[in-house]
């Protein structure tokens, strides 16, 4: 039931977003402060299993099965979702994606108040995961 209503939160939230002028350009940047953020779940598998679990609920509607930015509601946004296996995200700071998750920027929300900042953490590690595999 949970996740039901999660699942209908995230697309009630790409609806409300997916018109808007200010929608996520490919130049995103988090702040200088959050690449000094460290992830207290690094290296943790057990962490990065979960992440990938909170992936599969929350994020691949959007980003797709693989993390590409593929995914079939990601198709219908005017910018695109970000794909996780690109260099320019797989050079990110773990704290600079945990600011982005957090924060948000149109099209995709802030999940500051869906996801704990643990589950969050723990989906930068699955990220970082997708971001190994090949291109």
């Amino acid at each position: 039931m949970e996740n039901k209503y999660l699942f209908l939160v995230v697309v009630a939230l790409l609806a409300l977003g997916s018109n808007s002028s200010n929608a996520q350009s490919s130049n995103w940047i988090a702040p200088e402060h959050s690449n000094s953020v460290k992830n207290p779940f690094a290296g943790n598998e057990s962490a990065t299993a979960d992440g990938k679990k909170i992936f599969e609920q929350m994020c691949v509607l959007c980003h797709g099965v693989q993390g590409k930015g593929n995914g079939a509601a990601g198709l219908t946004l005017e910018r695109k979702p970000a794909n996780f296996l690109a260099l320019k995200v797989t050079k990110e700071t773990d704290g600079a994606i945990f600011w982005k998750i957090t924060n948000g920027k149109t099209p995709m929300a802030s999940y500051e108040e869906l996801l704990t900042e643990d589950q969050r953490w723990k989906l930068v590690n699955y990220i970082r995961v997708l971001g190994t595999k090949k291109r």
